[in-house]
């Protein structure tokens, strides 16, 4: 079954080339054509810039798999190829668009009519088959043929979440917004606005030429306090008297035996290279694209416990130091812009907490839970759950746009609270949203939702400070991210797939409910 890449990483230290690919998940989002690089490599200085300019910088789509909130079960297979076939049309668009620059200067109409015309087509026909899997399986008819038209957007009008750019080519950004998992909300129009100027002033740095960049980066030590109480390391576990005040921990290591790859079982079910992004995997052994319920239940686990054989998996972090990694030439590697060495944290803490209202209820076998969006960079923060930081600021500040510079003997952190709501019925739902909520300020949770065990992710690694150099970052480090996301801080996410044994579940769930301390 396993397509888990399980290589034992090697540094070199030849510089990379840059990878030209560029996906989008979900068929959705912007796809960044590192123009400027050609551009001045060509040794025409300004004008060629100029015609450079003038030229289609992205190409943005709507995220189709965000949208479908209501595929019946058995539909969800078909409409998952589909989905996946539709990133395929949009890598294809870009590589002819990276491809075809010449042609783009000689020719104002070159891109509409050649790349987002034929686009277009290719997406009516993937968004009618999406249609007539649902139909087929009993849904209600969906109005796709909406999301069929992409637009091309200048480097002088980069489309911003809000849609105020680009309108003249078709189809504008709704920002993403997600409804129904009470998650952090927003307009997205911060986020477009800070993504217009990186693709404006062409500043999209980095070992894999889309980034990151010098203006996601901040020394800590500068940035006023502004962490919640009882967020960051501390989590989100019950304060006062009342509540679920007790915690299991399970350790299940740091991925020292690179247990890698770039599938996503939960969004991109059966496809390969599903994530476009390398993943870190700690727990289950056996998660790839094609592992069945059956298959991670019997699986090995990186687990101390071994009634624990829940899969734990968030994209890698990389330092970016002109070094390569052993997926310099694979499909969600470095032919996609993930480049640079990746770091195997210094820890991974993995923790189970309560609510501050009441009691929790036991996690049903086989729930997925994403938190985070991969895509908040182009999609707008509504899905976002970002937290970055240094040790010895934890409890100071929580960073969700930028990168932390850390000061000497201080590491970077990565901490994520899962959602800690449940519908009650359902392990998935047909956006992975909608059967997971997180609680309210007060503890509570809405939409007759049951308080659930809340999983928090702490990561820690030992990273080289990056500096930044006459407006650019010099050896910056950055997660793993689809390439048209600039490797933006905004875009990290975590996975979760629950295989405690019943037993083992039994006992996490007392422990919390009796305000022990178990591991």
């Amino acid at each position: 079954m396993g397509r888990n890449i399980r290589k034992r990483r090697t540094s070199m230290t030849t510089k990379v080339v840059a990878g030209s690919a560029a996906l989008a998940l979900g068929g959705g989002g912007l796809v960044w054509a590192n123009f400027y690089a050609s551009a001045h490599e060509s040794g025409s200085g300004q004008n060629q810039v100029k015609a450079a300019g003038a030229q289609i910088a992205t190409i943005q789509c709507p995220d189709v798999g965000q949208k479908l909130t209501n595929v019946p079960n058995g539909a969800r297979s078909g409409v998952s190829t589909e989905l996946a076939n539709l990133d395929k049309q949009i890598t294809e668009a870009y590589a002819r668009l990276a491809s075809t620059r010449q042609a783009q200067t000689n020719d104002s109409g070159f891109v509409q009519n050649a790349i987002l015309g034929p686009l277009k087509d290719k997406r009516t026909a993937a968004l009618d088959r999406i249609r007539i899997n649902i139909q087929r399986a009993g849904g209600a008819n969906p109005d796709l043929g909406q999301f069929a038209g992409c637009t091309g957007v200048p480097a002088e009008q980069p489309q911003t979440n809000d849609g105020e750019a680009g309108q003249d080519g078709g189809q504008q950004q709704d920002g993403g917004q997600q409804q129904g998992d009470g998650q952090q909300q927003g307009d997205g129009q911060d986020q477009g606005q800070d993504q217009g100027q990186d693709q404006g002033n062409g500043q999209q740095n980095g070992q894999g030429g889309n980034g990151p960049a010098a203006d996601d980066f901040v020394d800590i030590t500068q940035v006023q306090a502004n962490a919640q109480l009882g967020v960051g390391a501390n989590g989100l576990a019950a304060n006062g008297r009342s509540g679920s005040r007790g915690t299991f921990t399970t350790k299940c290591g740091t991925n020292g035996n690179d247990n890698h790859n770039t599938d996503n079982v939960i969004v991109a079910p059966g496809v390969s290279n599903g994530a476009h992004h390398l993943h870190d995997y700690v727990g289950n052994q056996s998660n790839d694209a094609f592992a069945s319920d059956q298959e991670l239940a019997a699986a090995q686990t990186s687990c101390q416990n071994q009634g624990d054989k829940s899969s734990y998996f968030w994209p890698v972090l990389r330092l970016q130091d002109g070094s390569q990694d052993f997926d310099q030439n694979a499909a969600g590697g470095g032919t996609e812009g993930n480049v640079g060495k990746i770091l195997q944290p210094a820890q991974a803490q993995l923790k189970f907490v309560g609510n501050k209202k009441g009691n929790v209820v036991a996690m049903p076998t086989a729930l997925r839970i994403i938190t985070g969006d991969a895509k908040a960079f182009v999609n707008g923060n509504a899905n976002a759950n970002v937290n970055w930081s240094c040790t010895g600021f934890e409890n100071k500040v929580q960073l969700e746009d930028k990168y932390p510079i850390c000061p000497q003997g201080s590491q970077v952190v990565r901490t994520t609270n899962f959602q800690s709501c449940w519908d009650g019925q359902n392990i998935d739902s047909a956006n992975h949203r909608t059967h997971v909520a997180f609680a309210q300020a007060d503890g509570t949770c809405a939409n007759n939702f049951k308080a659930i065990p809340q999983l928090q992710v702490r990561l820690v690694y030992n990273v080289p400070a990056p500096t930044i150099e006459n407006g650019t970052v010099v050896n910056p480090y950055a997660v793993d991210s689809f390439p048209e996301n600039l490797h933006k801080p905004i875009t990290d996410h975590n996975d979760f797939i629950n295989f405690f044994s019943a037993n083992t579940m039994n006992k996490l769930v007392k422990c919390i409910n009796t305000g022990q301390k178990c591991q």
